[in-house]
């Protein structure tokens, strides 16, 4: 097929990628020049495992292609997805306005049928929203033009996103129309061969709404995870066995149960607070979504509070090492990262900061700790390490699982660990020399 994708942040350039690598002919388009003639010269503005190259290998087919013009690329295509952010809005909403702006550019420039498919988040009536933008648009131009909206949520997971789309556990689309659904089967037929029941079918509205409960379902069983966690800790159990006690029984399971500093990231926050606002804005007040989101903003200072009730609520004249800024493994995104609360939790109180993460410092430099002078940037873990008073590990990567611990001890000034993420084991940390603090164990 001939496929448009608007947009070319990490659902568009993965969604784009991943269908010009099944064969179809793909164009991503972005009103940033710059991204555009980046992207057209090889060079990706995210971090996400496998991705360069399967860009690289697209556009060297002639599969994958990058443009601006939206209008052009328009004339030959079969389904435009939309793909543009949908940032929080200052009342915890999303805000619709980059949807909506494409969906009258489509609207504009449209000249044959077309499925648009709103492949980004989006609240309920979305594309209810979006059909009237577009037929707004044609009703001006006087054309009598037949399209679909269809709701295709995506369930992407930031550093492993390509795997996920290439060998999706689902495909939820919703669509009023049974034509517009055949088309949607066949486009995703590739991905899944072996068994055509991952495709799920159903009403428009219910597809936009699978979005936002499956990432509240997750985001619920850490909070709830993190609030056994600090009970954990009050009455002396600890919250690792008590997880691997519960990650047992199969209708609760291992995943999304880890107790830590809270989630973060570009999905659970805001759909979160876009479900919360949804519910109010038709006159009910959801109380377990509202507490969810309670407690991951506390949670996100639990290590903070950990590091002043051991050193002082006056931190001048010490610095702390922190090992990892992003929200988690295996992407450079640092939004709602727990680094970012603890980080401007310690530097108010007068502490310095040598940070290292393998992918998210020029993120944190740049934009989300941009002007903080106590903050400095190493080139590896160990360097963090020097003239520290302890070190805080706040993201899991792989390369901390197993440090060199007597390098650890050698490099501190004192052997202090404040452990984020409970990568390690409590027992072997005391026998190693170490103060040893994590989440839900005195």
């Amino acid at each position: 097929m001939n496929l448009t994708v608007i947009g070319t942040g990490y659902v568009g350039l993965v969604s784009g990628t991943c269908f010009a690598e099944m064969g179809n002919t793909v164009t991503c388009i972005d009103i940033d020049q710059k991204k555009i003639d980046n992207l057209k010269s090889g060079i990706i503005p995210i971090y996400e495992p496998g991705l360069e190259s399967m860009v690289s290998r697209n556009v060297k087919n002639k599969t994958l292609r990058f443009s601006t013009k939206l209008s052009e690329n328009l004339e030959k295509c079969d389904v435009a997805f939309i793909a543009v952010g949908t940032p929080m809005g200052d009342d915890g909403s999303a805000d619709l306005q980059y949807v909506l702006q494409v969906a009258r550019e489509i609207g504009q420039h449209m000249s044959h049928s077309l499925i648009i498919v709103d492949k980004s988040t989006v609240p309920v009536g979305t594309a209810d929203k979006v059909r009237n933008a577009i037929q707004e648009e044609l009703d001006k131009r006087e054309l009598a033009i037949s399209f679909d909206v269809v709701s295709n949520p995506e369930f992407l997971k930031e550093g492993d996103a390509i795997n996920d789309f290439m060998k999706p556990d689902r495909v939820v689309v919703g669509s009023d129309n049974a034509e517009a659904t055949d088309k949607m089967r066949a486009l995703y037929s590739p991905f899944f061969r072996s068994s055509t029941d991952r495709l799920i079918t159903m009403d428009v509205r219910s597809a936009e709404m699978t979005k936002y409960v499956a990432n509240a379902m997750l985001a619920t069983k850490i909070s709830f995870m993190n609030e056994i966690a600090n009970i954990c800790e009050l009455v002396g159990a600890d919250v690792n066995k008590v997880r691997i006690g519960i990650g047992s029984d199969s209708r609760i399971g291992y995943s999304f149960i880890y107790p830590g500093s809270g989630y973060g990231g570009s999905c659970f926050p805001k759909d979160v607070k876009a479900l919360k606002k949804t519910a109010e804005e038709h006159g009910y007040t959801a109380k377990l979504i509202t507490s969810v989101e309670d407690v991951n903003n506390k949670q996100k200072l639990v290590i903070a509070k950990k590091v002043v009730a051991r050193f002082g609520e006056d931190l001048s004249g010490k610095t702390f090492a922190i090992w990892g800024l992003a929200f988690k493994p295996e992407t450079d995104d640092m939004r709602e990262a727990p680094a970012i609360y603890v980080i401007k939790e310690l530097l108010k109180r007068g502490a310095k900061v040598n940070a290292y993460d393998p992918k998210a410092m020029e993120e944190a430099q740049h934009f989300y700790l941009k002007g903080e002078t106590n903050v400095s940037y190493f080139d590896s873990k160990y360097e963090t390490l020097k003239d520290s008073d302890a070190m805080i590990l706040l993201t899991e990567w792989k390369e901390f699982r197993s440090p060199d611990f007597e390098e650890l001890k050698a490099r501190l000034k004192q052997p202090i660990i404040f452990d984020g993420r409970n990568q390690y084991n409590h027992e072997r940390m005391l026998k190693h020399g170490f103060e040893y603090f994590q989440i839900g164990k005195k």
